[in-house]
């Protein structure tokens, strides 16, 4: 019998809707202003940071939010503001791009999303290719994602409506690991898994360790060079990390899933399926000194 990747041929097992079960033991016109006393209210327990401000409303991520400030595209109470330091407070108006965001303190919410391969992780594409964010229910509101997955790529993309989390995942220092079942072609030797343990460079951008391990299910399967699958571990996510650094020892990626996110998994997840996380889930996920960071 072939190897099922995917365990699509598996009896498939009851498909608990709480993601408990998939987790693993988580006036119109305006100024020009870099007056950092534009806020009303800067001396509140409430006021924050405004590029924080703007990756809690789950607009983008700080960086992000720090690029729209420098660019001029976030106006406070009227004035064009230029520079990130600077407190804002609810009583505050804070246009995005024109929108008006809330700055009030919202849960903190996060979602499973089983991503099909030919959709752009971005909310505009330069290319007008179909997106992540055009296919998911509106019902959900706006959310980014969880770093992301290229156009070829499939498997678990975590959202949430909050862009601070967002950036505290997808940092390497928060230790958490990604899995992915990659199909490649050519030969995997035990000399290439022990170069890509040590990390490697790919035209001058080092790439951490990368664990592979060959199938579970056939490994003692000859290779052939044709379509053999492995799963690959590893806590980074710089971009196409993972086709690059395998190509650098020979190996031609052509299916790439990811099936978990730290302890978050893919599960019998159905493609282009949304699961919102239980609030639990979430609270198991974060190391204790990251809880008071959010509104759980």
């Amino acid at each position: 019998m072939a190897f099922d990747p995917l365990n699509t041929n598996k009896d498939k097992q009851k498909d608990n809707r709480n993601h408990d079960s998939l987790t693993e033991p988580t006036d119109t016109s305006t100024n020009t202003s870099t007056d950092t006393n534009t806020t009303t209210d800067n001396n509140t327990a409430t006021s924050m940071r405004l590029a924080k401000a703007i990756a809690k409303a789950g607009i983008t991520s700080r960086r992000g939010a720090e690029k729209l400030i420098l660019s001029g595209d976030v106006v406070v109470n009227n004035k064009i503001i230029t520079t990130p330091a600077l407190n804002v407070s609810p009583s505050d108006e804070v246009l995005v791009n024109g929108v008006k965001i809330s700055l009030e303190d919202k849960k903190l919410r996060v979602w499973l999303y089983n991503k099909p391969s030919g959709l752009i992780t971005s909310h505009k594409d330069e290319k007008n290719r179909p997106t992540v964010f055009e296919s998911l229910p509106k019902d959900i509101g706006r959310v980014i994602s969880v770093g992301r997955l290229d156009f070829n790529s499939e498997g678990l993309l975590l959202l949430t409506n909050n862009g601070e989390f967002s950036r505290l995942l997808e940092l390497p220092t928060t230790g958490w690991i990604r899995r992915y079942k990659v199909r490649a072609i050519g030969l995997l030797t035990d000399n290439k898994i022990q170069k890509l343990k040590k990390g490697v460079f790919v035209d001058g951008v080092k790439y951490g360790a990368i664990i592979v391990h060959k199938s579970k299910e056939n490994p003692d399967k000859p290779q052939t060079g044709k379509n053999s699958w492995f799963e690959v571990s590893l806590k980074e996510g710089k971009n196409r990390e993972v086709r690059k650094a395998l190509g650098s020892v020979g190996l031609t990626v052509n299916r790439l899933v990811r099936i978990s996110y730290g302890s978050f998994l893919l599960g019998n997840l159905q493609k282009g399926e949304v699961l919102e996380v239980t609030k639990r889930s979430i609270i198991n996920s974060l190391k204790r000194e990251n809880l008071n960071k959010f509104n759980i």
